[in-house]
């Protein structure tokens, strides 16, 4: 009788405490879905820090609203950027880069930036990173290559218009590099020497006779 009342005060705890957890779940769940829509409406509204602050709460009450933090991220950078406040609208397409590391158009906008700041060795990672999601994207290659041309690689600028033109063999810009390119070379090249005749032989001292 003695375990008979143990297992079923241990099976009314176990209940209980099943139903709290529940209750406490579906508060959470409730109180993210209201941060969440009050965030979206802080969107609309263009006020992006407290929409930031509001989507990052509900995000930790429940991740699925991760994603929309990181397009309110990279909505508040792109504005960032629009204001000239370039260091800043990089600090915000990195979070939302944290949230979605596959999305090429956050490092393509986050790469944009880069280049207005002539900072240009981030930029080439960022490409290098859009070159890996998307290997045949001609724009980003070109974008790579143009890096390398003002960093004065010639080699690998070279390397990257030849991937572009095996793409696409009458792109336009790449042809152009491949001929400043080429022509870079060519004048450093050292200039051969004048075509001169070659010398006469002396004439044979005539031998005396005897």
């Amino acid at each position: 009788m003695k375990n008979y009342f143990t297992f079923t005060l241990i099976t009314a705890l176990a209940l209980c405490a099943s139903q709290v957890c529940q209750a406490q779940a579906k508060k959470s769940a409730n109180e993210a879905n209201r941060l969440a829509r009050e965030g979206a409406d802080a969107a609309k509204s263009q006020d992006w820090d407290k929409a930031v602050d509001l989507l990052r709460k509900a995000s930790n009450l429940d991740h699925k609203y991760a994603t929309d933090l990181a397009a309110v991220y990279q909505q508040r950078g792109y504005g960032l950027a629009k204001n000239q406040m370039f260091q800043e609208a990089i600090q915000d397409y990195t979070e939302a880069i944290k949230i979605k590391p596959n999305d090429p158009r956050i490092y393509e906008q986050r790469a944009a930036v880069e280049m207005k700041m002539y900072d240009y060795d981030k930029a080439l990672a960022d490409y290098s990173e859009l070159i890996k999601l998307k290997p045949n994207d001609v724009r980003y290659l070109n974008y790579r290559a143009y890096i390398y041309e003002t960093k004065d690689d010639a080699q690998n600028a070279m390397a990257e218009t030849e991937k572009v033109l095996k793409i696409e063999p009458n792109n336009q810009e790449a042809k152009a590099r491949k001929q400043r390119l080429e022509q870079k070379q060519a004048e450093k090249m050292p200039t051969p020497p004048p075509n001169t005749p070659a010398p006469k032989k002396s004439p044979s001292p005539a031998k005396k006779k005897p």
